[in-house]
């Protein structure tokens, strides 16, 4: 390879980096300035909500939660870019049943950075990042990161 061609690659790379750091950029940006991104409450509330979709689970402040079929477990396989599109809900204390919700199918299970995230009849529950405001359903039966993602029903099933 000569001096010229060498030079171009150069070239390739830098635009490549700030290309990437861009993106990833814009994606942290979106994430923090996201106001139903996860958070971490010692006590998270889960209730139901009604829609065109019928009857669904939200977090206290009506925030769609949903489940990933990708999930065959209780154990989450959402992590990484997933987790930064659909953000796990999370909490440091026992998740509370709010109304329409059967406590008992409410539990946690550690997820691979030590967070708890909350399941609902062995489900884990997720936002989505598209959902900006309480009642959105934005993330109803999207196919993303291998697999459909659905609303909760308070049965614990999928809303298909």
């Amino acid at each position: 390879m000569g001096p010229k061609a060498a030079h171009g690659l150069g070239r390739v790379t830098v635009i490549l980096a700030f290309a990437a750091a861009a993106v990833l950029g814009a994606a942290t940006t979106a994430v923090a300035e996201n106001p139903l991104r996860a958070t971490t409450a010692e006590e998270v509330t889960v209730q139901t909500s009604t829609g065109p979709m019928g009857t669904y689970l939200t977090d206290g402040q009506g925030r769609a939660l949903y489940l990933f079929v990708a999930d065959t477990s209780a154990k989450s396989t959402c992590t990484g870019e997933c987790a930064v599109a659909w953000p796990p809900l999370v909490t440091t204390g026992a998740p509370k049943a709010g109304a329409g919700v059967t406590a008992d199918k409410l539990s946690t299970v550690a997820r691979d950075d030590g967070s708890m995230q909350v399941l609902y009849n062995d489900h884990p529950l997720y936002y989505f990042i598209k959902d900006t405001a309480p009642g959105q359903t934005n993330g109803q039966g999207v196919n993303g990161f291998g697999a459909l993602w659905w609303l909760v029903a308070p049965t614990g099933d999928a809303i298909t």
